[in-house]
């Protein structure tokens, strides 16, 4: 039998569940550059406000799919 602490045991959250709730609960917005959803004024916008908050990605750095 596995003993597993308070809150370590259950089902797990999709990504896109916990970025709703982050969102929904503490007003945090968790986006991919490359979010096929967004148009390209909406992902350039991204970039924009995160090189503008955390500075630019370095050079040649791939975009994670998944």
């Amino acid at each position: 039998m596995m003993w597993h602490p308070r809150g370590y045991g259950g089902q797990r959250r999709d990504p896109d569940q916990v970025k709703r709730d982050g969102w929904t609960e503490q007003g945090v917005l968790a986006v991919a550059i490359d979010d096929r959803r967004l148009t390209w004024p909406e992902r350039e916008l991204i970039r924009q406000l995160g090189e503008k908050l955390y500075g630019k990605r370095p050079a040649g750095q791939a975009v994670r799919h998944g």
